[in-house]
């Protein structure tokens, strides 16, 4: 009997983790049709953050590869950018392997690590492809997209994912 229990709790469990990361996927599939970047770059970054911290490692870098892909898709990144959709795949992973690592050390040093992670990676990556694969000038707009403000809503997703995780009671 205490065996037929624990099996039915395993499954309502993988259940809940499963519904839990429908809404995170559909969250970061949705967030990109936003077309602002310092709103679409908080919600994707923040769901990394609280799918790594809910769901693990895992969820977190394979919800990180869907925003990147629908963008592309859906022609919300600036067609020149399209070469960097491996690399912003990567930066989402970087972000979250190192969150996911940290966050149970401290919670600011995983945020803060993984974003200035995350930018040093794109930004560095970007400046090469920009530099030695892409022949034409690109406006100044589409450079910057790939610069500081991956800093900047790498650490807002941070603080958004710590005050809702604070709100549905995980443990940061």
């Amino acid at each position: 009997m205490k065996n037929m229990k624990t099996i039915a709790l395993t499954k309502t469990r993988a259940g809940v983790k499963l519904a839990v990361f429908a809404v995170f996927l559909a969250v970061s599939i949705a967030a990109p049709f936003i077309k602002q970047q310092f709103i679409t770059g908080p919600i994707v970054n923040a769901v990394l953050y609280i799918s790594t911290a809910t769901l693990g490692i895992g969820a977190g870098v394979l919800i990180g590869f869907l925003p990147s892909m629908i963008s592309a898709w859906a022609g919300l990144l600036p067609i020149p950018l399209l070469p960097m959709i491996p690399y912003i795949i990567m930066g989402n992973a970087i972000l979250v392997l190192t969150f996911g690592v940290l966050r149970k050390k401290n919670f600011w040093l995983g945020v803060g690590l993984a974003s200035v992670l995350k930018f040093m990676f794109l930004f560095l990556s970007s400046s090469f492809i920009i530099n030695f694969f892409i022949k034409t000038a690109l406006p100044k707009p589409i450079i910057a997209m790939m610069a500081w403000p991956q800093l900047i809503t790498a650490l807002a997703g941070g603080i958004i994912a710590f005050i809702l995780l604070k709100i549905i009671k995980v443990k940061t």
